[in-house]
């Protein structure tokens, strides 16, 4: 008996020990997986200089022709370091064949190919122009639509001194209590409730035309007395610029074809009754101020008379305003090569970006042709002063 009972307690001993679950394998410490972040890539520098050579067209155009405009642009950039020379020597080349005015740019400047951040030198190049606008000093039921000066109550806020960073930027605003809150809005400031009343410069005919008129930033008045006035940007509401025009390809009312200022004129005539909320879409407005004397080309920012054909309106965050540009381009609505020198002579609430443009066709019809129908491919080389390190 005492031999079966050991045995029994062998066995259970033995059933136990089989029973026991395993071990567990050691434990293996793994590195913690870190999502890696992608490479951020470098921004390209916006002026790259090149050789005359890398500059596309530069001997296909006749920089004489551009000699007047950048003679004008002297008149604001003599003032400014490295440019006092060069417009000196400008002066002497009023009788310049093509070859001397050529060697004079060669000579006095650097071309740098503008890029885009990220190494791309293509851009957007469209066209403005000077319209005409039927008007009238006083309102009546054929001239309804007030073109408006300068606002009394029209604060203009710089930061710079506060935030060096947006010294770029000015805010507009008013008053409202104890309150400065953004300036009113277009379909503010167009509507029964008439804020501005007081302020207006002229009366017009045409809603339509009055709105390409702020686009424009520069018009002549055909006044019911057989006088013509020419008017210019004075100031702007704050708001950002918005494109009539890309709503107009929203809304599936046009394609991307057919757009142009001529094509929108033509929609607003079909449809009189959508031309208010089709303008309110665009919050922006500009003021204007009557420029006096016999005015044969409006000023532009830097403030001096734009040369038709030969003026640009930049971004001055990306291209030094007054610097010669060469810029290549098609011609309006065609693949015909236009390479040409011109000025960084304007600026406008629209032109915003590294290689972003906007041609000066002249005064008219025939320019308001040209200018509606350009929405070009670009690029752009802008020349800047040699100095006297470059010079050795």
């Amino acid at each position: 008996m005492k031999k079966l009972y050991w045995m029994m307690i062998v066995g259970v001993v033995l059933l136990s020990a089989c029973a026991r679950a395993p071990e567990p394998p050691p434990l293996v410490e793994k590195e913690p997986v870190v999502a890696k972040e992608p490479p951020v890539e470098e921004e390209k520098p916006t002026l790259q200089a090149v050789s005359w050579q890398e500059v596309s067209g530069w001997q296909e155009d006749n920089p004489s022709l551009a000699l007047s405009a950048f003679q004008k642009s002297c008149k604001a950039l003599r003032w400014r370091q490295g440019w006092q020379s060069i417009c000196e020597a400008a002066v002497s080349l009023e009788t310049g064949t093509e070859s001397e005015v050529r060697a004079f740019f060669e000579r006095n400047f650097i071309p740098h190919q503008v890029s885009q951040s990220d190494g791309s030198t293509e851009g957007l190049l469209t066209g403005y122009y000077v319209p005409d606008l039927k008007g009238s000093r006083s309102a009546s039921a054929d001239y309804p639509y007030p073109l408006y000066s300068r606002p009394d109550d029209l604060l203009t806020i710089d930061l710079s001194e506060v935030y060096p960073a947006l010294s770029n930027y000015r805010l507009r605003g008013r008053v409202d209590g104890h309150r400065v809150v953004p300036y009113w809005e277009r379909g503010d400031i167009d509507t029964q409730a008439q804020p501005l009343a007081g302020q207006e410069l002229f009366w017009v005919a045409d809603p339509v035309e009055l709105f390409f008129l702020h686009v424009q930033g520069s018009g002549r008045i055909l006044l019911d007395n057989g006088e013509r006035v020419m008017v210019n940007y004075a100031d702007q509401n704050g708001h950002p610029y918005r494109s009539i025009g890309k709503y107009l390809l929203d809304q599936g009312a046009m394609t991307r074809d057919q757009m142009s200022m001529q094509n929108i004129r033509a929609w607003a005539r079909k449809n009189p009754g959508e031309v208010e909320n089709l303008l309110n879409q665009n919050p922006s407005y500009v003021f204007f101020r009557e420029l006096e004397g016999d005015v044969q080309s409006p000023p532009g920012a830097l403030g001096v008379p734009l040369t038709p054909g030969r003026s640009l309106a930049v971004d001055r965050r990306y291209v030094p305003l007054g610097a010669p540009v060469f810029v290549e381009t098609t011609w309006p609505n065609s693949n015909q090569p236009l390479k040409r020198l011109m000025m960084a002579q304007d600026t406008g609430g629209a032109i915003k970006g590294r290689i972003r443009g906007d041609f000066f066709w002249g005064m008219g019809e025939q320019a308001g042709s040209q200018a509606g129908r350009m929405k070009q491919s670009t690029r752009f080389w802008v020349l800047l002063p040699r100095t006297e390190k470059d010079l050795k």
